[in-house]
């Protein structure tokens, strides 16, 4: 059974949940240059956290935030190839800046880079509903695996890289996710392929949140940073959110991706 002390942060983790789905909610709503600029801002925050990781003291974190926001609003501007270029230059910084973990910073920099130029692309391209479906998979993958991950416990996922991920935790964000696809093809006529999507979503989302947790335990440390009380930083918040936005920006390029409405 599990005890008081796994429910311990829980409060400030749903008071500050709600208040991130609160703004996450009105900038997918209005769309635009409200939520470009915030997931161009979470961006940078979370290449600055990635930095601090592999180097806590340096000066060179704040300036790969700002190289971060300069450069992925650039991209968002050209409609030319030319983007990629600057999608690679924070990646490209760090390697050269940082003392340390130079391949790993510039494999999740340009991950990262990716993922928020594909959120803004997805919300410009395919609209409101589609990428609101993409975030509640995330969110509920996430809140499922948390609460029954606590309840029941059992064997680990992946014990050497995430300690506290169970099985009962990954299989319960599927059936979350699952569920959420079931919605959108009950309510909103998606076709009954959003089902099994939402499932794989959901497991791109749970990697996303396992490969951030290996580049923390090399790096040594518990949080990305202590930004979000009862919830570590951005990048600790936001892991599942950029595997499932890195998965549907890759299959993007071999399949028409699935209409969450007719």
């Amino acid at each position: 059974m599990p005890s008081a002390s796994n429910w311990d942060d829980l409060r400030p983790r749903v008071i500050w949940g709600l208040a991130m789905i609160a703004v996450g909610v009105l900038a997918i709503w209005f769309g635009g240059i409200w939520f470009q600029m915030l997931t161009v801002f979470a961006t940078a925050v979370m290449i600055w956290e990635l930095s601090r990781m592999i180097q806590p003291d340096g000066a060179a974190g704040m300036l790969l935030a700002v190289l971060t926001a300069t450069t992925l609003s650039a991209a968002l501007a050209l409609e030319s190839g030319a983007y990629v270029a600057l999608l690679l230059a924070p990646a490209l910084a760090g390697a050269v800046a940082l003392p340390r973990a130079k391949l790993a910073f510039a494999g999740f920099a340009l991950g990262v880079m990716l993922a928020g130029w594909a959120l803004i692309t997805f919300r410009d391209t395919f609209g409101m509903a589609w990428l609101f479906w993409l975030v509640i998979c995330v969110v509920v993958t996430d809140v499922a695996g948390y609460f029954a991950g606590r309840t029941f416990g059992g064997p680990k996922f992946w014990p050497s890289i995430s300690p506290k991920k169970t099985w009962s935790g990954i299989l319960a964000g599927w059936l979350g996710a699952a569920f959420v696809g079931w919605l959108f093809v009950a309510f909103a006529g998606a076709s009954a392929n959003l089902i099994w999507v939402s499932v794989v979503l959901s497991f791109a989302s749970q990697m996303g949140d396992i490969t951030e947790s290996a580049i923390k335990r090399r790096m040594g440390v518990k949080d990305s940073s202590d930004l979000i009380p009862g919830h570590g930083g951005l990048f600790d918040r936001f892991d599942g959110l950029l595997g499932a936005a890195l998965f549907m920006l890759l299959i993007s390029f071999l399949i028409d991706l699935p209409q969450v409405y007719p």
